[in-house]
C-alpha cells in the first residue's frame, strides 16, 4: 500500500493554487504523487445523480482529461464517483480530496476503496488535511470542500438539489475567484434546482465541454478531445446511435434496435470492453464519448 506522506505549506510540493486561498491547510496528508503545478478543474454534484448527471460526469470528465486537464473531486458516491471513474477508464491522473483519514480504516465510502486504490495506481492521488485514523463527521466533509476548489481552476456542478452539499463547493469557487459552472437541467427535476439557481446567480452554462475549455483559455481544443464513437458494425452503430440521445435500460434498447435480447446483451458486453459504452448501474447503459 502506498505510504502516506505529509507536507507543509512551505514545502516546494505544496500546490501553487491551493496556496493562493484564504485559508489553506497549513499541512496535508497524501498517499501517491503530489505535484506544485497543473491545471484541475473540480466536477461534483448531487450523491442520488440521475443517469443524467452519471452521463454528463463521465462525459465533461472524460474531454477534460483528453484536453490535459487533471479532475479533482470528493470521491463521494455518486457525481464524484463518476468523475473519478472517467480517469481510470483512461489510466490518466485524477485527485480525491477526503474529509477523512487516508488509510483504509477511516476511507468513506467503504465501496470506493478500490477506486482509491486506482487512482493512486494511475498516477492519481488522495489528500486531506485530517491525519490517519480521522473518521468523517457533519465537520470534515463540508471543510474539504474549500480545498477542491482551491486546488482547481474553476468548478463545475453537475447535479444538486437546492440544498445540495456540492453548493457548499460552489461558494468557495466564488469566495476564491475562482471560475463557477454549472449543468443545466429540466426545471421540475429536484436534481436540477440547485444547479439551475447558480446560473440565474451568475455561473456559467455549461452545455458543452467547450463552455469550459474556452474560459480556461486551453487551446487547440478540437484536437485535443475526442472525436465521435463508431461502432465497427452495423449492429454496434445501431445500439450507439440510440444512445446518443440519453443513457437507457437493456430493456429498452431492446425494444428500439428490434434485435433478439441475447444478440443485444452480447453486443452490449463488447461494446463496453471496448470502452465505447459503460453500464450506469442496474443495467442502464451510456455511451462514452
Amino acid at each position: 500500500m502506498e505510504e502516506i506522506k505529509e507536507i507543509t505549506i512551505e514545502d516546494k510540493n505544496y500546490p501553487e493554487l491551493l496556496r493562493k486561498i484564504k485559508n489553506p491547510p497549513k499541512k496535508l496528508y497524501i498517499r501517491g504523487k503530489i505535484k506544485n503545478k497543473e491545471n484541475c478543474f473540480a466536477i461534483v454534484g448531487t450523491r442520488n445523480c440521475s443517469d443524467y448527471g452519471k452521463r454528463v460526469a463521465l462525459d465533461f470528465s472524460g474531454k477534460l482529461l483528453d484536453a490535459g486537464i487533471t479532475i479533482v473531486s470528493g470521491m463521494a458516491p455518486g457525481i464524484d464517483t463518476f468523475s473519478h471513474r472517467a480517469a481510470i477508464k483512461r489510466k490518466k491522473r485524477t485527485i480525491a480530496v477526503l474529509g477523512t483519514g487516508l488509510d483504509e480504516k477511516s476511507i468513506f465510502p467503504k465501496e470506493n476503496i478500490l477506486l482509491s486504490r486506482k487512482i493512486i495506481e494511475y498516477g492519481g492521488c488522495l489528500i486531506s488535511e485530517y491525519p490517519p485514523n480521522t473518521k468523517g463527521t457533519k465537520f470534515t466533509f463540508p471543510q474539504r470542500n474549500r480545498i477542491i476548489s482551491g486546488l482547481s481552476l474553476g468548478t463545475l456542478i453537475v447535479e444538486a438539489k437546492e440544498k445540495s452539499g456540492s453548493l457548499i463547493t460552489a461558494n468557495y469557487t466564488i469566495k476564491q475567484k475562482r471560475k463557477l459552472f454549472a449543468i443545466p437541467g429540466q426545471i421540475y427535476s429536484l436534481n436540477s434546482k440547485g444547479t439551475n439557481n447558480l446560473i440565474k446567480n451568475g455561473a456559467i452554462l455549461a452545455s458543452d465541454v467547450n463552455d469550459i475549455l474556452k474560459e480556461l483559455k486551453i487551446k487547440n481544443i478540437e484536437k485535443n478531445i475526442k472525436k465521435e464513437i463508431k461502432g465497427d458494425n452495423k449492429e454496434e452503430n445501431l445500439i450507439l446511435n440510440i444512445l446518443k440521445e440519453e443513457p437507457l435500460h437493456i430493456d429498452k434498447i431492446i425494444e428500439k434496435t428490434n434485435l433478439p435480447p441475447q444478440k443485444v446483451a452480447g453486443i452490449l458486453t463488447i461494446l463496453e470492453y471496448k470502452d465505447k459504452i459503460e453500464n450506469l448501474g442496474g443495467n442502464v447503459f451510456s455511451i462514452i464519448n
